[in-house]
This record gives C-alpha cells, structure tokens and sequence, in this order.
C-alpha cells in the first residue's frame, strides 16, 4: 500500500466520520432543545472533532493542493506530528475516561468508533511508518501546546456564558474552577508525555525496512 492510498483511505473515513456526526447531533438537536445554529456551533466546539477535521483537511490538502500554502504548511514535520499527538490524545481521553459515560447505539455507535478509535489508529501508524526521521526537535514540543491552551480557553469562555461545556471534567459550574485546573493539568501532562514521546521517537529512530518499502 502507497503513502497516497493510505492518506486516501485515511482522509475518507475522518471525512465520513465528521459528517456522520454532524447529521446525527443535527437529527437529535430539536429533542434536547437545541438550535441548528447551536448545534453546530457545538459540534465545532468538540475537540475530537477538531483534531479528526484537522486530521482530515491536512492529508487532503496534502494530496489535492501540496503547493498551495495550506499544502505547505500541512507538510510541515512539526505540523504533522502536533496533529498526530492530538489525535492521539483524542483516542486516549475518550477510551480511558469517557467512553463509560454513555452507551451509543446503531449508527452513533458507528461515528463513535471512527471518529475515536479508527481515525487516530489509522493516523498515529501513518505518522509512525511515513514521517521522516530525525528532523523533530525538542523545542517542537512548545508550538505544540498552544491549540489545546487556546481550545480550553475558549471552551471555558464559552461555557461560563452558555452553560453548555463539551466535556464533563471542563464543566466549572458543576466542578469549579479549581477541579477543572486540576483535570486540565492531567490532560497537559499527557499531551507533553505524547508530544515528546514522539519527538524522542523521530530523533532516536531510524527508518525502518518496512517504511522504505510503501
């Protein structure tokens, strides 16, 4: 299998996945009360959802338009691994933490598992067999912090106005701003412990027989 074909078949399924969700909250909004607009707004305020459309416009800008500045920028080593570890961090929050919280049923239960299992499987072994070794290095792992600084910020902003949170260990009306820090803090360690597991990994790692050979 070629690199082009796994970022296809990657690509698609984030695709799919993000619209699936999409048309299942957008079928479910008018019976827990909410808006289109609202529920839109929400979908885009999940950063699952972030980290799988990041997932899915980079690869696809890669494929389609390399040259243009998306294209370029999405090519960049430091880009590509920021969004490998969120993806990363996506399947893990969710399968540790969340994943007990609620039991989804038929095709919510299909987007569950694409959007939180197959994506960052997929994307994490892609980045593992296709990036190039040794180019990252360990002051990569600063740039990388500051869109989950910027997405908890916002989350909290728009939390404290709606009432409405996307995850239930950001909800400071119900845990306070104090637990919310302290989970918060968790999740940070585990995107550093991620973000410079894979530096160490692209510094310290050759590439491998099997990786020369897609």
């Amino acid at each position: 299998m070629t690199k082009k074909i796994c970022m296809v078949v990657i690509a698609i399924t984030a695709w799919f996945a993000l619209a699936l969700q999409l048309y299942l909250m957008l079928k479910r909004a008018p019976s827990i009360g909410f808006s289109a607009t609202d529920t839109v707004i929400n979908f885009f305020s999940y950063f699952t959802i972030l980290s799988n459309l990041l997932v899915a416009k980079s690869l696809t800008v890669s494929l389609l338009l390399p040259s243009s500045p998306f294209g370029i920028f999405f090519s960049k080593m430091s880009v590509q691994s920021a969004i490998a570890v969120y993806i990363f961090i996506v399947g893990l929050v969710y399968n540790l933490v969340l994943r007990n919280l609620w039991d989804p049923e038929g095709w919510q239960l299909v987007a569950d598992n694409l959007l939180h299992v197959a994506v960052p499987v997929l994307y994490v072994l892609f980045w593992l067999i296709f990036t190039p070794k040794k180019i990252l290095q360990w002051k990569n792992i600063f740039p990388l912090l500051i869109f989950p600084a910027v997405y908890l910020g916002y989350s909290l902003i728009r939390g404290s106005v709606t009432g409405w949170y996307p995850y239930p260990f950001v909800n400071a009306d119900k845990l306070g701003y104090g637990q919310v820090a302290v989970n918060s803090l968790l999740v940070l360690l585990a995107i550093v412990t991620a973000g410079l597991g894979i530096i160490a990994f692209n510094r310290f790692t050759k590439r491998t027989r099997i990786a020369k050979q897609f």
